[in-house]
This record gives C-alpha cells, structure tokens and sequence, in this order.
C-alpha cells in the first residue's frame, strides 16, 4: 500500500473512531478530513507521508500557513486536528511517538525564515539553465527542461506562493508585459513585475510546448494553463514542482533539505530587503494582508542597519582605525 494510500486508511479510520467513540457532528467530521488532507498534501511536497510526518515537517507546515496569514484560530484548528490524529495514531500504536507534542502552539514565536545565499540562488537557476541547453533532448524532455527554468527564474523573480505560480495562466505566455496579474488568496488579484530573464526563459518555454504533440499532451493548445499537465487540476502541481525542483537542487551541488519553492520565496523577499527594498513594497509583493505577517524578515533589515551605521558614522571609522 502506497504511502497517499495509507494515509488516507489513516485518516478514514481515524474519523470513524471520532464519529462512534466521541460522537463528533458530521461537521466537525467534514471540517478534520479537510484540515487533515491540507497537511498531508504539504507534508507529501516534503517527501514523506502524514503518517510518518516529523515534528519538524509538522512545525514547517505551521509556520507556512502563518507566514500565508492564516489567522490564529485557523492555525489553532488545524494544530489541533494534527493532534487529535497523531494522538489516535499513538494509542492504535500505528507511531511510537506523536510529533506534535514538542509543539506549544500554533502562535509561538515565529523561527527566521530558511533562505539561500544569492550565489546559491545564482547556482540553482544556472543548473537549470545548464540542464535546458543539453542538445541531446529530445523535444518532450526539453520542454520538461525548459519548463523547470522557467519555473525557478519565475518563482525567483516574483516571489510568488507556490500554488500561484504552478496555476498561473497561459495569457503570462502570449503576453511581453513587464507586470502580470495574480490571483492570490482570497481571490484578491496584485500587480507582480517579472524580470527580463524570467520572460525570455518563458518564451523558451512556450516555444517548446509548440512543439509537442497538441492531442491530449503537456502542449495541448487549448489549456488555459502556463504550465499544463496530466493532472486533475489540469496544471503542475504543488508536489511534482517540489520534487523536481529538489532534484535540480541535487545537481546543483545544494542539499535538498534546504530547498523548497517556499524557501525560493523566501530567499526573493530577503534578497530585496539585503539589498535596499521597502518592507511595505516587499509586503505588497508577496501578497500579504498584514505588514506583521512579513516581519518574519525584520532581521534582514536590521542586519542592514548595522551595517550601514558601521560603515559610515565617524565615531565607526574612528575606532576602526584605532
């Protein structure tokens, strides 16, 4: 039985436990199946099942729908839903432990972001550019090439959440406008400016799905998507990009651990406060409601200051040259 398989039976039985013993409405029954399937859709992006989640991958998923805005009554739910299943996961002894008891709560205080290094970031996007010129592609493994630069150059140069870039739709290929329009959450739609780079790796891109088979394939003409796929969705999804992307991470010479899409929107936030950005003009580029949720990066900035006062007060230089 696959690990999606499993955790599903997990989750089934699960429910069943909470509707006979505990007499939960069939509400409550509906609201944990969806908190739960939200977990296991992520913790799959991580590389492992919800069954076998770590406390970490527990804490990662808690700190990206607190980073998204998630208000704390809904982290607080979903927390206690986690609980509630790996609780019943230990009693069943299907776990030997239950990896949200090192967890205080949905609102501690938040860790600092992961990031990569902006020559990290350049290695990364340079290996997919390196793995999109191999001439001994035939055309559907260059357009799978071509599609991951594009991705990376695009997620790097947007900052874009995840599941915004993999649903954007195909008019971002037909259009050589230096500004697009999302569609984040809440349905509420920005303005998100894309580089020159990021353009031309997407009109490469688009070049090469002309190429392929147009009947049923990647390249079908008439999907609404930017990046079509055989999916229910219709597009790539959160987790194929994740693994992909985690393997690019590989050839690049970085440890796949470190990198995520998430951390890719991370590193384009901290990169533009490193390097002069207004906290509020990054706020609006990533798409949050409150200015609180991007102060996560506060510590980029102040890192700046010092070094803007070290380098330039007098009294600095004067015990410098002391």
């Amino acid at each position: 039985m696959s690990g999606g398989t499993l955790d599903g039976a997990r989750i089934e039985s699960f429910l069943e436990m909470m509707a006979v013993e505990r007499g939960a409405a069939e509400n409550t029954l509906q609201a944990y199946r969806r908190d739960l399937d939200h977990a296991r859709e992520f913790v799959v992006g991580e590389g492992m099942s919800l069954c076998a989640a770590t406390t970490e991958a527990i804490r990662h998923y808690i700190d990206q729908l607190d980073e998204e805005g998630f208000a704390p009554s809904s982290l607080s739910r979903r927390l206690s839903a986690l609980r509630q299943f790996f609780k019943f996961l230990y009693a069943e002894s299907i776990r030997p432990d239950d990896p949200t008891s090192p967890i205080e709560g949905a609102r501690k205080a938040r860790s600092l972001p992961k990031i990569l290094s902006e020559a990290e970031v350049d290695a990364l996007i340079g290996q997919a550019e390196r793995d999109a010129a191999d001439p001994k592609l035939n055309n559907a493994a260059l357009a799978r090439a071509l599609r991951m630069h594009a991705l990376v150059e695009l997620l790097y140069a947007t900052g874009l959440r995840v599941s915004e870039l993999v649903s954007l739709p195909r008019a971002v290929l037909r259009s050589r406008q230096r500004l697009i329009v999302v569609r984040g959450k809440g349905n509420k739609e920005r303005m998100v400016p894309v580089g020159e780079r990021a353009r031309d790796a997407l009109q490469r891109f688009g070049a090469a799905l002309k190429a392929l088979p147009g009947a049923g394939g990647e390249g079908a003409p008439d999907s609404p998507w930017l990046f079509p796929a055989l999916s229910e969705s219709g597009h790539l999804t959160r987790q194929s990009f994740a693994r992909d992307l985690k393997l690019l991470s590989l050839r690049a010479g970085i440890a796949p651990a470190r990198v995520s899409p998430h951390v890719l929107r991370h590193a384009f936030a901290s990169h533009l406060l490193q390097n002069g950005a207004d906290l509020r003009a990054v706020q609006e580029l990533l798409g949050h409601a409150d200015i609180g949720t991007t102060q996560i990066y506060t510590h980029v900035l102040e890192e700046r200051l010092m070094r803007l006062v070290t380098d330039h007060h007098p009294l600095s230089a004067l015990a410098a040259e002391e």
